[in-house]
């Protein structure tokens, strides 16, 4: 049961966990603030692209349609029912954990955070927060039905995990400057 919960979680949100991870990979660019400003800070800073945006948002679309297309035996082999993506469900998760981890990058310069400065929560869940939250509003239906309150606790408390590690192994492979 507790193993059910945990794969059908991280099966409904991979969508919104490998945008970031491909907007890295894909990096650089023209940055999404034009070098602006709000007072001595910058907007956003040089690590959010306009590029590595629209390369997260399509990988995490197309590997929800990829899950849908191995979805029927995947659930065979685990023995675990799993969710089926709806187009605003995919578009929602995607795009919404780019506009997430966006979102935190505008707070942390609004605290003085230098660009790859830890905020701890807010590092871990700024995604997840924007993924959801646009994809309830992209895909009402397919959202109650797909993000049960169990699922969404097993996510809020998975992701971190599975968010430091991520990072740890990126930063290990030299795609990041920091292993958080």
């Amino acid at each position: 049961m507790v193993i059910s919960h945990l794969v059908s979680a991280v099966w409904s949100m991979l969508p919104a966990y490998v945008p970031n991870n491909a907007a890295v990979l894909s990096g650089g660019g023209d940055p999404i603030d034009g070098g602006r400003t709000l007072g001595e800070r910058r907007l956003l800073g040089d690590g959010k692209t306009w590029r590595g945006t629209a390369v997260g948002s399509a990988v995490g679309v197309l590997l929800a349609v990829l899950l849908n297309l191995v979805r029927g035996r995947v659930e065979t082999r685990l023995g675990v029912s799993l969710p089926k993506f709806s187009l605003g469900g995919a578009v929602g998760l995607s795009v919404g954990a780019m506009l997430g981890d966006i979102a935190a990058s505008f707070l942390k310069r609004r605290t003085g955070r230098e660009r790859g400065a830890s905020f701890p929560l807010l590092d871990q869940l700024d995604f997840v927060v924007g993924a959801l939250g646009l994809a309830k509003l992209l895909a009402p239906t397919w959202f109650a039905r797909t993000f049960t309150p169990v699922r969404i606790v097993v996510v809020v408390v998975v992701t971190p995990v599975l968010h430091l590690v991520t990072n740890a192994i990126a930063y290990l492979l030299g795609l990041k400057d920091e292993p958080y």
